[in-house]
């Protein structure tokens, strides 16, 4: 069942914001986000929290400062997603730009698995005769990676934001928000975020040994286009300092100011950098760089990133966006066979989905979990069996329910099913020994019994409330599109009740709406829905400016519709 639901927000702050001449929807807005104060509202790089807050940063800093000048080779190891290539380049980029003699390497998601591995330890002591091992978006639970680097006498830098297990890393220096005892306060940042603070903080430490000044300082600040990009794909909270860095990032975009791959990746997506949003990072840009490490290898991704040769960026942004199509194609048959799957387990009488196939890619999982789970908002895992006959799994959650103590807990309770577990509350993954997908599924529906209502099984749709005739506006859409919108800050969502004057049915996928209120009428349309509504219903909408043949107008964008007749 899903159900509209208004955001309560509080009166003072409403009325704070509005004394203050915030616009009255706006205020409301913001009030329901939790701000008060139109300065929270500030992007300046001045707001950023500064990077001394972080927990073994300044070790970090010297650390790195003392590797540059004696001339040690650093080789900087990265994760397979967005997060972990955007890292990776900004990595590259700035340890470079600081005076660094720095490679990089990248694990193989169906050959290495994940994070830094012994065997990754090995080939950067051989292929790449490394003296120090820089981890970007992972390294936390790498325990015997960083054992055996120990072992062949490298120095170890982890710069990670994944929650730690029971026992941190030795015998190396960690930088990550999460890890115990640190007091900084956003504990949101994204691994790209880590590295870039670590940046900040080397740079600084190369000032105070006079390496440079603030005048003749490299400039790190035409790198935010790499933060703002990981930043807001690995979908983590928007909170107060990710906004800077994601805004700051955004306006760079809009003003020319990027990396020749990320240019190129906006050409391929068919996207006008000039009007550059969050939605092109995390629904454009994105899943054409997250494609490469999910069915060929996240080294091209991070060359794209690398290159200053505009004309190498675009072939290599063509073979990602070539990638990502034929990724499209794999998890469309995917998700025909989870739902027939799926359609036999009655998923309304079960508080998790679980679903297991020999035949699906390693590396559309995580995306298939988050389909379904959309679909039936339960918490849901999606297998399949690696080369060794191990189960490989990757999970997306719900609000009330946190996916990487669920593992912990199955995982005690349990012992030896789970092999290797690590993610956020949101997204998890796994590794299962084999024939352990049943004995799993059990302990999982098990854990969600416990931690859930049915009430936290329905779906709430949280909107902003009914919005004013004068609001649908192109002038009001400018407003709303002053700010960065996404998980934790989410974008504003309305809802109305309208007349259905019209309805069409566009390419046998979506619905095409006329809709009549309060003696106005309006263009709608409804994504992925052919479903005919009612004469008078109750829409969950977003305003988008829509432009078509030259011209701009208004147009609504169903979220949800609810028939009142």
């Amino acid at each position: 069942m899903t159900r509209i639901v208004v955001r309560s927000f509080p009166a003072k702050a409403f009325q704070d914001l509005c004394r203050t001449g915030v616009h009255p929807v706006l205020a409301r807005i913001f009030a329901a986000r939790g701000i008060s104060d139109p300065a929270e509202l500030s992007t300046g790089l001045s707001g950023l929290i500064p990077p001394g807050r972080l927990l073994h940063i300044d070790r970090a800093a010297s650390f790195l400062a003392d590797a540059i000048a004696l001339g040690r080779k650093i080789t900087v190891v990265a994760d397979y997603d967005c997060d972990g290539a955007t890292a990776c380049a900004l990595a590259l980029r700035g340890l470079k730009l600081l005076g660094a003699q720095a490679d990089y390497m990248v694990p193989n998601r169906f050959d290495n698995g994940y994070g830094l591995t012994p065997a990754i330890v090995d080939e950067a002591k051989k292929q790449h005769a490394t003296d120090v091992l820089v981890t970007v978006d992972n390294g936390i639970a790498s325990l015997e990676g960083i054992g055996r680097a120990v072992e062949l006498q490298m120095d170890v830098l982890v710069t990670d934001h994944h929650l730690p297990g029971d026992e941190l890393p030795k015998n190396c220096i960690v930088v990550n928000p999460n890890q115990p005892d640190c007091t900084f306060p956003s504990k949101s940042l994204a691994g790209v975020g880590v590295m870039f603070y670590v940046l900040l903080a080397l740079r600084a430490e190369m000032r105070r040994r006079k390496v440079f000044d603030e005048k003749t300082q490299p400039r790190l600040d035409h790198l935010l286009d790499l933060v703002a990009l990981g930043t807001f794909a690995d979908v983590v909270r928007l909170d107060a300092n990710n906004r800077i860095l994601v805004a700051q990032g955004l306006r760079r975009i809009r003003s020319g100011v990027m990396q020749a791959g990320v240019a190129a990746l906006f050409r391929v997506s068919g996207r006008d950098f000039r009007k550059a949003s969050s939605f092109d990072l995390g629904f454009a840009v994105g899943p054409r760089l997250n494609a490469a490490g999910r069915l060929s290898d996240m080294g091209l991704g991070i060359e794209c990133l690398l290159t200053d040769d505009e004309s190498r960026a675009f072939q290599m942004a063509e073979e990602l966006n070539r990638i990502n199509i034929e990724r499209r194609e794999i998890e469309a048959d995917m998700r025909i066979e989870a739902r027939e799957k799926i359609a036999k387990v009655h998923p309304e009488n079960r508080a998790t989905l679980c679903v297991l196939s020999e035949d699906w890619h390693q590396g559309i999982i995580g995306i298939l979990a988050s389909r379904i789970k959309e679909k039936h908002f339960r918490p849901t895992m999606a297998f399949a069996t690696g080369k060794d006959g191990e189960i490989r799994g990757s999970g997306r959650s719900i609000p009330e329910f946190h996916l990487r103590d669920a593992l912990d807990l199955i995982a005690k309770r349990h012992p030896g099913l789970i092999v290797q577990f690590g993610g956020h509350a949101m997204a998890a993954g796994l590794t299962l020994r084999s024939g352990g997908f049943d004995a799993f599924s059990e302990a999982f529906e098990a854990v969600a019994r416990e931690w859930l209502t049915q009430t936290q099984l329905e779906r709430q749709i949280e909107t902003d409330g009914s919005l004013d005739d004068d609001c649908f506006s192109l002038d009001f859409i400018e407003l709303l599109e002053t700010q960065v919108w996404g998980h934790g800050f989410p974008p504003p969502l309305f809802c109305d009740e309208f007349t259905v004057i019209n309805q069409r049915i566009l390419k046998d996928r979506h619905s095409r709406l006329q809709l009549q209120k309060n003696d106005r009428y309006y263009t709608a349309i409804r994504f992925g829905s052919t479903e005919l509504l009612p004469r008078r219903v109750r829409l969950a909408y977003r305003l988008d400016a829509n432009e078509y043949n030259g011209k701009t107008s208004v147009q609504l964008i169903v979220e949800h519709a609810e028939g009142l007749e």
